[in-house]
């Protein structure tokens, strides 16, 4: 690796839940060896009045609280001297869904600045006014971004070279190349009367890699038609109107 390590700037109200889980299995060691870095940073602490506030009413009226755009946009000012080239996300259930692309993505770059909002959320000039990423890491909602915020640090760490060893264990993960993964078995062969299937057993490493790939496909057809759809049109396969399976295509393995 050269230059500087992978670095995460997380924004929030309780840095204390940080590195929470990331200090720990690979990540941590990770972490411990310096082949990636963690700034956690107290949003608080860019209040300029005496009680340190960082929220106000919403205009308009309604209730709860929004985070005030003058303390986090010195909050992100101050995480960009830094990291001047790294994209800044703000954590919300309304942003574009995180997938494993983006991920790659961010991986790939000098690191990320993380702004967790709080109450009703962040006041929406401080997101225009900064250029703010709005991502979501699921269809539902958290009573902050931290926990979105070390969902996305974890994918993003797991990527970066030295931190899993074995390229080829990312190689077969769910959503390379748009499929869910296959199902894994190891001993005993025989558990409450369920086998490991023979294939897997059989040592012919070209039917297991087939099996594995009717598998990974069997499952995504099944459980994600989103991706089975783009996998799909990847592939250069079509589908028939109203059917989940695709049109049979020779194939060679």
């Amino acid at each position: 690796m050269t230059g500087a390590p992978w670095t995460a700037s997380v924004l929030t109200l309780f840095p204390e839940m940080f590195p929470g889980p990331l200090g720990h299995s690979l990540a941590g060691r990770a972490l411990a060896n310096d082949l990636w870095r963690l700034r956690a940073s107290d949003i608080r602490g860019f209040a300029t009045d005496r009680h340190h506030m960082v929220d106000d009413t919403p205009a308009g009226g309604g209730p709860g609280m929004v985070m005030k755009p003058d303390v986090v946009a010195r909050a992100i000012d101050s995480a960009r001297v830094d990291l001047p080239s790294a994209p800044t996300l703000y954590l919300s259930p309304r942003g574009r869904p995180l997938d494993q692309e983006r991920v790659r993505q961010l991986a790939e770059g000098p690191g990320v600045i993380l702004l967790c909002g709080r109450f009703e959320g962040v006041d929406q000039r401080v997101i225009d006014g900064r250029g703010l990423e709005e991502v979501s890491i699921g269809d539902f909602v958290l009573s902050g971004g931290e926990p979105a915020a070390l969902c996305l640090i974890d994918a993003v760490v797991r990527l970066i070279p030295g931190v899993m060893g074995a390229a080829e264990t990312l190689a077969e993960e769910s959503f390379t190349g748009d499929l869910l993964e296959y199902p894994h078995y190891t001993r005993p062969t025989e558990w409450e009367g369920r086998q490991v299937p023979d294939v897997l057993l059989s040592g012919h490493h070209g039917r297991i890699h087939s099996w594995r790939r009717e598998q990974a496909e069997r499952l995504t057809r099944e459980r994600r038609p989103d991706l089975w759809s783009r996998y799909l049109a990847r592939q250069g396969r079509g589908m028939r109107p109203n059917d989940t399976n695709p049109i049979s295509v020779s194939r060679k393995d």
